[in-house]
């Protein structure tokens, strides 16, 4: 995905494009309960090298240099991605049947580090009460495309449901034709941000696909 950066900011001739400026490979858990209700969700989120190495400096840790945090650095720095704005939706959107599921503020909020990457995790609940299971549909993306969603981490089902899982990539190819398409279109002097730029975000996220049988 991150090829993408460089087609954005260099293959296309409108100045001022959104790009990715951060990338985080994501994985999902689905916890449901024994009725086949979606009564959670588990969010991992593994940032990319340049964004952990500031963050960690940020927070004067790992001033060792070794990649490896301390118990007591892992606590200091579980939730500094879980302070939301209110509204925020976490950059993860689910449907149930083809409705919005409302989902909680973040939860148990971990944070480590692997390989010198941050990885962090917060539980989300459904708000409301659990919703059915059966034909759940979930994206991870952030609408500006600020920052770049990859389902490049597990995705699982826990429970005592059998349920099946699938995953639907973006057409990546014809996206991008279509974006190039219109951007070809505008003048090179046209403002992007002053006539609303583009929101692309979700063009270029994975569909997580669940379904687990209702008693």
């Amino acid at each position: 995905m991150r090829w993408l950066l460089t087609f954005l900011t260099c293959c296309l001739p409108i100045p001022g494009l959104t790009h990715p400026h951060v990338f985080i490979d994501t994985g999902l858990e689905f916890i449901v309960d024994e009725t086949g209700n979606l009564t959670h969700v588990r969010v991992t989120w593994a940032y990319d090298e340049l964004y952990s190495l500031f963050q960690l400096e940020d927070m004067n840790l790992d001033q060792d240099g070794d990649g490896v945090l301390t118990k007591a650095e892992q606590t200091h720095l579980a939730g500094f991605d879980a302070q939301w704005m209110e509204g925020y939706n976490g950059d993860l959107v689910v449907h149930s049947g083809g409705k919005p599921v409302p989902l909680s503020g973040p939860m148990q909020a971990t944070a480590l580090t692997e390989d010198g990457r941050i990885v962090t995790t917060h539980l989300r609940e459904v708000e409301g009460g659990p919703v059915s299971a059966t034909a759940l549909s979930a994206k991870a993306y952030d609408e500006t495309y600020y920052t770049a969603y990859e389902v490049t981490r597990p995705v699982t089902v826990s429970g005592p449901a059998i349920c099946a899982v699938e995953r639907i990539d973006p057409d990546i190819d014809g996206q991008l034709a279509q974006m190039r398409a219109f951007l070809l279109t505008l003048d090179a002097n046209y403002d992007l941000e002053e006539n609303d730029i583009p929101l692309v975000g979700e063009s270029f996220a994975t569909e997580i696909l669940v379904s687990c049988p209702g008693t």
